[in-house]
């Protein structure tokens, strides 16, 4: 249940309705909200109960969601909410692509990249600084070190940038220095992160975890906004069965399903879902007929000699086909791809 307050009640106000639920035994959570205050329970309210909230003078409406992931539904928002990242708006007509290395190697190989994929029509660049890999002899990032690069190649090519955070305190040292914070699969339920980035108020991107219903990676979501973050976009990048064709198995059932329970924006990440290059085409295209608000695409001038990822990663040109050939399934599906 979600109590919705008025943007004009007053602290003492807000106060005094959460006593009057705490009183009858109903434990509830204030939480800020886009400049309102919203009172969260998971209790049921009795239709009194209501009554007297409603009567109260600061109350604007009385959310009952059928969904455990009460603020992630689509009773308590009814349409796709749309997340700002710099300039950039996921969840709205326009279909956004981020694009970019799995891993930042160099300062040349990031620049040659977020060049031409500012250029092909990317949206958004991403990045990682820190990279957890399941070897810890594989490559784990510049760390650090490659902080500066990305604020300097954001400066330099104007686009956003998405990078990801790995531990609760490193969130407002990279809050400095990118647009949006991604949470891996490997992370998804590391609670003390996501409390960190539900209070830091950064656009986050929630991957799904490796093996994660939608019910778990909804709740997961609920973590960050009952901080008070409302800026949330989900990231489904394929989940692990007993397929061994593919990396993971692309779930694009879950978009539809997401479409229904939740007014969060969903992007896709084929890269990994798959970790083929040549499959990565097809399975964007399908991504976007099946309702994606966004597609990530891992990008690199050589993939073959890139440090991580190698055999998912398109080159340039690869990514600029990409792109072209999913303008037409863009406007058949209602989207802007430029």
């Amino acid at each position: 249940m979600i109590v919705v307050l008025r943007k004009d009640a007053s602290p003492e106000r807000i106060v005094e309705a959460r006593d009057l639920l705490s009183k009858k035994g109903i434990d509830v959570r204030a939480v800020a909200w886009n400049n309102q205050t919203l009172l969260v329970t998971h209790q049921e309210l009795a239709p009194e109960e209501v009554a007297e909230l409603e009567r109260n003078g600061i109350t604007e409406r009385v959310v009952n969601s059928t969904l455990r992931a009460q603020l992630a539904s689509k009773e308590f928002q009814g349409k796709t909410s749309e997340v700002r990242v710099g300039d950039v708006s996921i969840g709205a007509m326009k279909l956004v692509i981020i694009a970019g290395p799995c891993s930042i190697e160099s300062r040349t190989q990031f620049l040659e990249t977020a060049h031409a994929a500012k250029r092909l029509g990317a949206s958004l660049l991403r990045g990682g600084v820190y990279k957890p890999r399941t070897s810890p002899y594989d490559f784990q990032g510049l760390g650090d070190e490659g902080l500066p690069l990305l604020a300097e190649v954001r400066e330099e090519v104007g686009l956003p940038i998405v990078t990801e955070v790995l531990a609760p305190e490193k969130v407002d040292l990279l809050s400095k220095y990118t647009d949006m914070l991604q949470i891996g699969a490997r992370n998804m339920q590391n609670f003390s992160l996501l409390k960190a980035v539900g209070k830091s108020r950064i656009p986050v991107l929630l991957k799904r975890g490796m093996m994660a219903t939608i019910d778990e990676w909804l709740q997961a979501a609920e973590y960050i906004l009952l901080e008070g973050n409302p800026n949330v976009v989900l990231c489904e990048r394929g989940i692990r069965t007993f397929e061994k064709a593919t990396r993971n198995t692309l779930d694009l059932a879950a978009i539809p399903v997401l479409r229904k329970l939740t007014h969060l924006p969903v992007v896709v990440d084929p890269s990994h879902a798959t970790g083929s290059r040549d499959l990565v085409t097809p399975m964007a295209k399908a991504a976007v007929a099946a309702g994606a608000d966004g597609l990530m695409i891992e990008t690199h001038p050589n993939p073959e000699r890139a440090f991580s990822d190698s055999h998912q990663q398109l080159d340039l040109k690869e990514f600029g086909n990409l792109v072209e050939e999913l303008e037409p399934v863009a406007r058949a599906v209602g989207r802007l791809l430029r």
